[in-house]
């Protein structure tokens, strides 16, 4: 997942070197989500038939090959080309390595092992700012050393998974492979709508910070270190770790609501920062909306991977993630076209008001409509 976001604090230098819009870094961005949600559809139940290990093998694969197109430096196509196999990756292993994670573990830590991959999720998606802008700013080849230390992690990572046990028992004869599109098992979608609609308004902050906040630490803010921009980025999925810890004393149904009223006041204070133009207070704001997002986000995968039949758990998961990737991407798109009209910081306060508007919505409907019949604990 580090390698996911291993461009964000690169994107100034891109831009440099190869000139492109504010708005062609936000679709360069979108491009890694379209990927994520192809692979989820296509491929998010594929794991539930050949195996946990082989799709994650083949997800590595698929990173590694990304980080070879941005070692490159070959302008904007193989950008592209790079961040569309970063999502194919992210696709295939955010579904199947929550299944595999779980499955591993013995009945009575489930909940522990829920935790421990939404925090692996995060965190990676966290570490990968932070690792390469420290390495820009104050090692050489900014836009080459990053993905060489991704490309080790990797090579650690796949000796890891070989030696890992299969947790899925192949049924003879095996189930044909084809894309299954959003599966969502008819006991789950009770519980499935409201935990994805809370994902979807958490991702969209997320979305913000990782495509757009680095143009405004240095466009307005006046921040040009590199492992700075990258640190802010690394805040926001830190406190987003931490709110998937405080659902544990919180509960998973409370957990929900709570997260939306907390991921509002971040919103509000990041608006106030866009119009203060306050570093403090727009690193107040990425972490009080990241342990909003962190909480509903784990509440919401906690109980859907709870609801899923085992024999559709995999694409169950997939499909959950396929609703939190739809919000990190639209928005954010819609921010970049914005900027070309309104400037990045209006374009930034449009974002924020309609986001505030629709977690506020989202937190309602999630109060009324996920009553405890419908919460498996």
């Amino acid at each position: 997942m580090m390698g996911t976001t291993l461009p964000t604090p690169l994107y100034g230098l891109y831009r440099e070197q190869i000139g492109f819009s504010e708005l062609i870094v936000t679709v360069v961005f979108a491009v890694y989500a379209v990927g994520v949600i192809a692979a989820l559809l296509i491929a998010g139940g594929f794991s539930d038939v050949l195996g946990r290990r082989p799709v994650l093998l083949a997800a590595l694969g698929l990173a590694a090959l990304s980080a070879v197109c941005f070692l490159s430096e070959g302008g904007l196509p193989l950008l592209y080309t790079g961040r569309v196999l970063s999502g194919f990756s992210a696709g295939l292993l955010s579904g199947t390595g929550t299944a595999a994670v779980l499955e591993l573990a013995p009945p009575d830590r489930r909940g522990r092992a829920g935790l421990a991959a939404t925090a692996a999720n995060m965190g990676g998606l966290g570490l990968g700012p932070l690792l390469s802008g420290f390495l820009a700013e104050y090692a050489p080849w900014p836009l080459k050393l990053p993905f060489v230390a991704h490309l080790a992690l990797l090579a650690i990572a796949t000796v890891v998974v070989c030696l890992l046990p299969e947790t899925v028992r192949r049924s003879v004869p095996r189930p044909s492979l084809r894309p299954q599109g959003m599966t969502v098992p008819p006991e789950v979608r009770g519980v499935f709508a409201p935990c994805a609609l809370a994902a979807f308004a958490g991702f969209s902050m997320l979305g913000l910070f990782t495509a757009v906040a680095p143009a405004f630490l240095t466009e307005t803010l006046g921040v040009h270190n590199l492992a700075v921009t990258g640190a802010v980025a690394f805040c926001v999925f830190c406190a987003s770790t931490a709110g998937q810890l405080l659902m544990g004393p919180v509960g998973a149904r409370r957990s929900l609501p709570w997260g939306c009223a907390v991921l509002v006041a971040g919103l509000l204070l990041i608006a106030a920062s866009l119009l203060l133009e306050s570093f403090p207070v727009l690193l107040a704001g990425a972490v009080t909306g990241g342990v909003g997002q962190g909480m509903a986000f784990r509440a919401g995968l906690t109980e859907v991977s709870t609801a899923a039949p085992p024999a559709h758990q995999g694409a169950t998961i997939s499909a959950f993630f396929v609703v939190a990737y739809v919000g990190i991407s639209l928005p954010v798109v819609g921010v970049g076209a914005m900027t070309v009209a309104l400037g990045l910081r209006g374009a930034g306060l449009v974002f924020t008001g309609c986001a505030v508007l629709l977690v506020t919505a989202v937190g309602i409907h999630v109060r009324r409509n996920l009553s405890p019949a419908t919460v498996r604990r």
